[in-house]
């Protein structure tokens, strides 16, 4: 592949939407630097398959919740690639099914370091080297948001319909404060989609059971939710910033 080619970071690229996002990016010819904070083997099976595929893709580890680790892997991509023109701030995490009367301290400070701060930091990291501003050529910012931040998660996950709020804040505000730098920066919201999330926060039935509040009665897929993101990564959004696409079924 070309060293002219772009250069993408997804975090928490290993799995579920963000590893759909790096195939999607490599059949648009983009060089992708796929992060994850814990599992290895699906990160580096991840990579292999990109490159069996024809592309090239190069595994960073990284706890998005701490800003050395974030430090670290833009550097990284830094040092490989040599550039940076898209973003997509895709790690996150939930917790346990629970009322905000139950919710300690250490879970909320977890759900904002992880879902917002990181989220914030890397693009702090993306626009120094993409902005016109710090010499470079613009990019883009793909942040992964939810239609949690709009239903507000009552009885289940209100501290990540609240980080994923902040999100939707965050995308807004600095999208207007970077337009005329050549970076835009747009929000995806999924509604629910099967992946490995769910399990995660003790839900793993969640998908089944929750297909019939989704006017399409079915789950979204990686894919469907990764087409989206590359879209707005693409020239073909290139008028299209500070928006917020929702991929939710109708929900």
């Amino acid at each position: 592949m070309s060293g002219a080619a772009r250069v993408v970071l997804v975090t928490g690229g290993g799995r579920g939407i963000g590893a759909a996002v790096c195939r999607l990016a490599v059949e648009a010819g983009y060089r992708v630097a796929v992060n994850y904070a814990s599992n290895e083997a699906a990160a580096a099976a991840l990579v292999r398959a990109l490159g069996e595929a024809g592309g090239e893709a190069l595994a960073i580890k990284g706890d998005v919740g701490n800003e050395a680790d974030i430090l670290s892997m833009f550097e990284k991509v830094d040092r490989t690639f040599g550039r940076l023109d898209a973003l997509v701030n895709n790690a996150g995490v939930v917790d346990q099914r629970a009322r905000v009367d139950e919710m300690s301290g250490a879970r909320l400070e977890r759900m904002m370091r992880i879902n917002v701060i990181g989220s914030m930091l890397c693009a702090r990291e993306a626009v120094k080297r993409m902005s016109t501003s710090h010499g470079g050529k613009g990019g883009a910012i793909v942040n992964i948001s939810s239609i949690a931040a709009r239903i507000g998660g009552p009885g289940e996950y209100v501290d990540y319909a609240a980080s994923k709020g902040a999100i939707d804040s965050f995308t807004i505000g600095l999208a207007r404060e970077v337009a005329g730098e050549g970076i835009r920066v747009n929000a995806v919201s999924p509604g629910i989609v099967d992946t490995e999330i769910h399990a995660s926060g003790g839900q793993p039935d969640r998908v089944e059971r929750m297909r019939h509040v989704v006017p399409m009665q079915r789950a979204g897929t990686t894919e469907e939710v990764a087409a989206a993101i590359l879209w707005l990564m693409s020239d073909g959004a290139s008028y299209t910033t500070g928006a917020n696409l929702e991929v939710s079924g109708g929900r």
